[in-house]
């Protein structure tokens, strides 16, 4: 079988995995898979269905009845629930304070996969939480992508949609608890990943040595 073309790119709210992925996948010229997105339009379908958030059965199919769609152009990313075009609703603070709880539902994480794998295609940089031990295990290059918690908050909350640094640093603390213990897929690095600190790199810096991964593996 050949090789496939993919980077798994891993890592917490943050560490710069958004820009990063689609920095690669635009210098490939590869599609860009945006996980948490998904994620995210699916937590949107089960507050707008009105769902118990505690009930993970009615979560499940409240998601399995919406319809997600996502682009993966790296210059035009974004995501329609339902024919909707639902890009900046999804990162407002009612859906990025019940995201993980959505996520951690294993019936919705088994119908997300199966969407991240179905937009991979014949080359993708693929960014989330459990890509390289779940979404896509086979991957020749896979990345886990950190940063100090100060530079996450501070990276986050110049993004002027989630509050101001204290705000955002218990937010992230909070997430990455939620994310780290759930059953379903936790956030880790895989076993072959290359670990990086993004702390004092620019976007481009980290760019470069993804690029310099996938030079090596033959991508």
């Amino acid at each position: 079988m050949s090789t496939p073309r993919v980077i798994a790119l891993d890592g917490p709210s943050g560490s710069g995995k958004s820009t990063v992925a689609r920095g690669v996948a635009r210098t490939l010229g590869w599609r860009y898979v945006d996980t948490g997105a998904t994620y995210r339009a699916a937590t949107l379908a089960a507050l707008r269905a009105g769902v118990a958030l505690e009930d993970p059965a009615a979560v499940a199919a409240a998601v399995a009845d919406a319809r997600i769609e996502l682009s993966v152009d790296p210059d035009v990313p974004g995501v329609r629930l339902d024919g909707d075009d639902v890009a900046a609703e999804i990162r407002g603070p009612v859906v990025t304070g019940a995201v993980s709880a959505v996520s951690a539902v294993p019936a919705v994480r088994a119908q997300m996969v199966a969407l991240q794998r179905s937009l991979i295609g014949d080359g993708a940089v693929v960014e989330g939480r459990d890509i390289g031990t779940a979404v896509a295990p086979a991957a020749p290059v896979k990345v886990y992508l950190d940063a100090s918690p100060e530079v996450r908050a501070s990276r986050r909350a110049a993004e002027g949609t989630v509050g101001d640094v204290p705000t955002v640093a218990a937010d992230l603390a909070r997430r990455d608890q939620l994310d780290s213990s759930r059953q379903a897929s936790p956030l880790q690095a895989a076993d072959d990943a290359v670990h990086l600190d993004s702390s004092a790199l620019s976007a481009d810096e980290v760019v470069a040595r993804v690029l310099e991964l996938a030079r090596a593996a033959g991508l």
